[in-house]
């Protein structure tokens, strides 16, 4: 019986291409103009970008919002050492700090900014105007986002050309937050792209950013901002208290007028009948007396009730701790030139050293093969 041997398999050895890092640095020194051209005219466009982009300045503030919590105080403590805020889980009420961000961002929230009065500078002179017509009109763009948007700006024009005319709206006097125009959904998109709020998850405290060309339309929108949220969450609270103020203000009216109606007719009949001794006279008057002194308690307990009413709408209005007021930027925020400068320079190199190493290779070898199979 023949037996088998066992052979091992042969594997082929994979060749690998080692790359020689030296060989490429000498490479790259022997083309250090080349890349130092291409780091050169890198500059030159980030010059040009950081020149063209407006000027920015961002106006941050604090603020520290009162909540209404009825949970467990031991729970709420025990929860906060982990990092875990409860206060938003077991408020009584709807409107707490983390839903801030989306009542700002709302459209009717951010319409109501659109006549708000800014003062801003415009070709060295200070002019004052709504914040609608600031952003429609005076508030710039790169020069390249009206080249990119030349074509379909051209195939609006030729596209109008077959359809109805229609008249345009302009400005916000025909205003209505659930049907806005083209014009005013623009500009409601940049006022939400210009406000940022943020809640913290620890302490709620809210950071409110607000970015305009011109510092002082920035200050002036976060002061608006802050000034129409406290409202809006104000209202909110005390909306239920309000309306018992103004019902327990129609009883007050009302009990007061007839306890006034009422004395008056005691006093008159009283008046009228003194001297006299018939009892009828002094049932009347018995009558009288004991009508005006149920309208007085009615009266007495109706004015308790309001001052009640009027003391709870007090005690629910919320406190807003400023922490950090807006206030005039001295320094623009973005763009940063030397930034910008910088990463188109590096970009500008690893392009260049990219086209040294393999582009100019890639390219002969392409042409190269192109004119053998000519």
């Amino acid at each position: 019986m023949e037996e088998k041997k066992y052979v091992e398999p042969q594997y082929a050895e994979e060749e690998y291409e080692e790359i020689d890092i030296m060989e490429l640095l000498r490479k790259l020194l022997r083309e250090w103009k080349l890349v130092l051209k291409w780091c050169a005219v890198a500059a030159v466009v980030g010059l040009v970008i950081g020149f063209s982009i407006p000027k920015e300045y961002t106006v941050t503030s604090k603020m520290a919002p009162e909540t209404v919590s009825k949970g467990n105080s031991s729970l709420g403590s025990l929860a906060s050492l982990a990092g875990v805020n409860l206060g938003s889980i077991s408020s009584s009420d709807a409107v707490y700090p983390d839903l801030y961000p989306d009542i700002v961002s709302s459209t009717p929230f951010v319409v109501e900014l659109f006549p708000v009065q800014v003062d801003f500078k415009h070709k060295k002179e200070m002019i004052s105007a709504d914040y609608y017509t600031y952003l429609s009109e005076y508030t710039r763009k790169p020069w390249w986002v009206k080249v990119v948007g030349a074509p379909k700006r051209a195939l609006s024009l030729f596209l109008g050309l077959f359809r109805e005319k229609t008249e345009v709206v302009k400005g916000y006097d025909t205003l209505n937050p659930s049907a806005l125009t083209a014009e005013q959904d623009r500009v409601a998109k940049a006022i939400r792209s210009s406000i940022t709020l943020g809640v913290g998850k620890k302490n709620s405290v809210i950071t409110l950013s607000v970015t305009a060309q011109d510092p002082h339309v920035a200050a002036k929108i976060s002061e608006e901002v802050i000034a129409r949220l406290k409202t809006y969450v104000t209202n909110y609270r005390t909306e239920k208290s309000r309306l018992d103020v103004t019902y327990y203000q129609q009883l007050y009216d009302k009990s007061q007028a007839d306890y006034f109606s009422a004395q008056s007719r005691y006093a008159r009949y009283v008046d009228s009948n003194q001297g006299v001794v018939l009892q009828r006279v002094r049932t009347e008057q018995e009558r009288l007396q004991n009508e005006m002194n149920l309208c007085y308690q009615l009266y007495n307990t109706c004015a308790q009730q309001l001052q009640a009413v009027k003391a709870k709408v007090q005690l629910e209005t919320p406190v807003f701790t400023i922490i950090n007021p807006p206030q005039l930027p001295l320094k623009r925020s973005k763009p940063s030139k030397v930034t910008i400068l910088l990463a188109c320079i590096f970009l500008g190199g690893v392009a260049g050293s990219v086209w040294v190493l393999w582009g100019r290779d890639l390219i002969a070898s392409v042409k190269k093969k192109e004119e053998e199979n000519q």
